[in-house]
């Protein structure tokens, strides 16, 4: 497994189903080497669990679930399995190494970026269009 498949997964079946709150508390857990977020298993403790479960904890599909949470959010949002998931895979093999935190956070990052410069571009055209507005 390359991790340009990590990349690819990550940008393309990942990002566009992860809440914007689900993307603040991945990334906040990420950027603090947060004990929370753990490998090898989709939870050990209420507040633990694995990539995919705290992101499913912040998806109005999801959030109601405990245990399961991160096995349903990839299978049903996702539409991945867990199995076989290239994100999964390099995350419980990494064990915390930096490399792969490193990289998923850069990619959260970017995507933080990207929305917060989306909504900004869609809030100006929307004052623009209030301005051009003949009413």
């Amino acid at each position: 497994m390359s991790s340009s498949d990590l990349h690819h997964e990550f940008a393309r079946a990942w990002l566009p189903h992860v809440t914007d709150a689900g993307l603040a508390r991945l990334t906040e857990l990420l950027a603090t080497n947060s004990p929370l977020l753990i490998h090898g298993t989709f939870t050990r403790a209420c507040a633990m669990g694995c990539l995919a479960t705290h992101i499913a904890w912040h998806h109005p599909r999801t959030a109601h679930l405990n245990d399961d949470a991160g096995v349903q959010w990839l299978t049903k949002v996702a539409n991945l399995n867990p199995a076989t998931s290239a994100v999964i895979l390099a995350w419980d093999r990494s064990g915390g190494e930096w490399v792969v935190r490193a990289e998923l956070l850069a990619a959260c990052r970017r995507e933080l970026t990207r929305r917060v410069d989306a909504a900004d571009w869609d809030a100006a055209k929307g004052v623009a269009s209030l301005e051009a507005c003949p009413c």
